[in-house]
């Protein structure tokens, strides 16, 4: 598995030098879905042949946006470019990240922050590190101190949706220190996972979180659905937190 991981975060950083920042930010609908489909195909080009080849036998989706369970097998499932609107807007915040599901269940993570110059990496029972160095969640434990977060898992315009993260923004207000509102997902989950960010949650539950959530519980988080029942990959939702805030935090999103 080391020598997996090695080869995988190889080949994750080759691929985020694909990632193309335009010289001007897109102004209309067409040359932004350009952009991002020019981003995602031109990481994937890279990825998918280094992926496969590294583990014979492996199977390939890059449907960040797909949910439920997953067939038998081992399995990369990768998110070409995380926040890949922000590197088109030339902001910071994106990312390249993969993970291996076997039979499953993460196995495997690696999440690349370029621009940071952070790459995040974790195996099942291994332990998580950013940089080689190991990490651990935050030993907070009180909520009325906690940096919390959740972002849009993916776009929706659902009125309904909509309503509901806000009144959990609006709840989780009242009670931590602060509420962060941002994507990408992965990058929220990997700041909890090293103990700056105390909170993440979500009222999704992508594929494309199996990365960031295998680096919280490697690094000593809590990951439960909203229910407080152990995560999942078909959960509907999941709170990722320290464990000392955990309790408190799903008492308020309930």
């Amino acid at each position: 598995m080391q020598k997996l991981l090695v080869e995988a975060t190889a080949a994750v950083h080759a691929a985020a030098t694909r990632v193309v920042r335009p010289a001007q930010t897109p102004t209309n609908a067409a040359q932004l879905f350009a952009a991002l489909r020019a981003n995602d195909d031109a990481v994937t080009e890279v990825l998918r042949p280094a992926l496969l080849g590294a583990l014979p036998g492996s199977q390939w989706t890059s449907d960040e946006h797909g949910s439920g369970p997953m067939p038998d097998g081992d399995w990369w499932v990768v998110d070409p470019v995380g926040g890949n609107m922000n590197a088109v807007q030339s902001m910071p915040d994106w990312n390249v990240g993969v993970s291996l599901v076997r039979a499953g269940r993460p196995t495997l993570a690696v999440l690349y922050a370029p621009v940071a110059g952070e790459t995040f990496t974790a195996t099942a029972g291994g332990g998580a590190f950013v940089n080689g160095v190991r990490l651990q969640v935050s030993a907070k434990t009180d909520l009325s101190m906690a940096l919390t977060g959740t972002g849009q898992a993916k776009p929706s315009r659902d009125a309904a949706g909509a309503e509901r993260v806000g009144a959990a923004i609006a709840a989780m207000m009242r009670h931590a220190l602060y509420v962060q509102a941002s994507v990408p997902v992965g990058h929220q989950l990997a700041q909890v996972a090293a103990g700056r960010m105390d909170v993440h949650w979500q009222f999704d539950n992508l594929r494309s979180h199996i990365a960031p959530v295998l680096l919280v519980q490697e690094a000593g988080g809590t990951v439960t659905d909203l229910d407080g029942k152990p995560w999942q990959l078909t959960s509907d939702g999941y709170l990722a937190a320290a464990p000392g805030v955990h309790a408190a935090a799903i008492e308020v999103l309930r």
